[in-house]
C-alpha cells in the first residue's frame, strides 16, 4: 500500500528524545543505531530523537563514494565526514534541526514496505511544519531521484519528502535491517543551504551550477517562512515541540520523554570506535 490512504493506527507509546547538546557526526549516527538495535531487541520502546551537529557535518550515504567529498576543503571549514548506516546522499549538517525514528519492524508505524513507512512518517512531520506556520507539501510518491543527480542530497526531492514553495525543506532516508526501521531527515532551519557544494569535489563551471540548482530547488526553514535573514528565527525547541506534537496527533501516540539507555550509550560508544569513526567505514571507495 503506498496511496496516501492509510488505515486508522491503535494508540502506542513511544520513546521521544530531545537532545539538549550537539554531538559528533559519529556519535549521532551510533547513538541512532545502537537505539535502532535495542527497539528491536525489544529492550527499548520505540524511539522518536531530536538532535544536532557539533561540529558541522558532511554526511555520506551508506553507499556513497568518498571520492565525491573534497576532503580537504571540509578539514579548512572545521567539518567533520561521516558515514550513514542508511542510504542516499551527501548533507551537510549545520544550523540544521535532525529527528530520527527507530523502531521494530512490527511497528504498525514503519511496517510494511519502505515507501508505506515513508508516507506515515512524512504524514507527521508535514503536520509539525504545519504547526509551524509552512505551508508544506510531500512529494508525490511516484517521484523518485534518477541516476543522473548529482552527490548533493537535497538536489531534488525524493518520494513523500517534504517541499515548500515547490521546493524541498526535508530529506529524510531509511534503513531496514536486523528486525528494525531506522529512518532520520535533516531539517535545514537557517542559512546558505548552497554550502554543501564547497566541500563536493567538482571543477568551478558545475559547482556554480550545482549551487545555483540548489538554491533554486531546496530552502531553509527561514526562507520558507518568509522570515529574513537578521531576523529571529525560530529555534530547534520551537521545532521540536512543533514536531513532536505532529507524531503525536497523527500517529495516534503517546510520547514518552526519556533519555538513551545505559546499554544503548555504551553499543554506541563501542560503534563509535569500531564503525562510524574508523575510517575504513568512512572512507571506504
Amino acid at each position: 500500500m503506498t496511496n496516501d490512504v492509510l488505515p486508522a493506527l491503535e494508540p502506542a507509546t513511544w520513546r521521544l528524545i530531545v537532545d539538549e547538546a550537539p554531538r559528533s557526526g559519529a556519535a549521532n549516527m551510533a547513538l541512532d543505531q545502537a537505539v535502532a538495535e535495542a527497539c528491536a531487541a525489544g529492550e527499548s520502546l520505540p524511539t522518536l530523537r531530536f538532535y544536532r551537529w557539533e561540529p558541522p557535518a558532511v554526511s555520506l550515504g551508506r553507499h556513497q563514494r568518498i571520492e565525491e567529498i573534497d576532503l580537504e576543503a571540509v578539514a579548512a571549514r572545521g567539518y567533520e565526514v561521516v558515514r550513514r548506516p542508511t542510504g542516499g546522499r551527501a548533507i551537510l549538517h549545520i544550523d540544521e534541526f535532525t529527528y530520527s525514528v527507530a523502531a521494530p519492524a512490527q511497528e504498525p508505524r514503519v511496517r510494511g514496505s519502505v515507501m508505506d513507512a515513508y508516507l506515515r512518517l512524512s504524514n507527521a512531520l508535514l503536520a509539525g511544519l504545519q504547526a509551524l506556520g509552512v505551508a508544506a507539501e510531500k512529494a508525490g510518491g511516484h517521484v523518485r531521484a534518477g541516476p543522473d543527480v548529482s552527490a548533493a542530497c537535497f538536489e531534488v526531492p525524493s518520494a513523500y519528502e517534504i517541499t515548500a514553495g515547490g521546493r524541498k525543506l526535508m530529506g529524510s532516508a531509511q534503513s531496514r535491517r536486523a528486525g528494525y526501521v531506522l529512518q532520520h531527515g535533516s531539517l535545514p532551519l537557517v542559512g546558505d543551504i548552497g554550502r554543501l557544494v564547497d566541500v563536493l569535489r567538482l571543477e568551478p563551471a558545475a559547482a556554480a551550477r550545482l549551487r545555483q540548482e540548489l538554491v533554486n530547488r531546496a530552502c531553509t526553514l527561514a526562507q520558507a517562512l518568509g522570515v529574513a535573514e537578521d531576523a529571529p528565527q525560530v529555534q530547534f525547541e520551537q521545532v521540536a515541540q512543533a514536531m513532536a506534537e505532529g507524531f503525536r496527533t497523527v500517529l495516534n501516540l503517546t510520547l514518552q520523554p526519556g533519555q538513551p539507555t545505559p546499554a544503548e550509550l555504551r553499543r554506541a560508544a563501542q560503534l563509535i570506535r569500531e564503525r562510524f569513526a574508523d575510517p575504513e567505514w568512512t572512507h571506504r571507495p
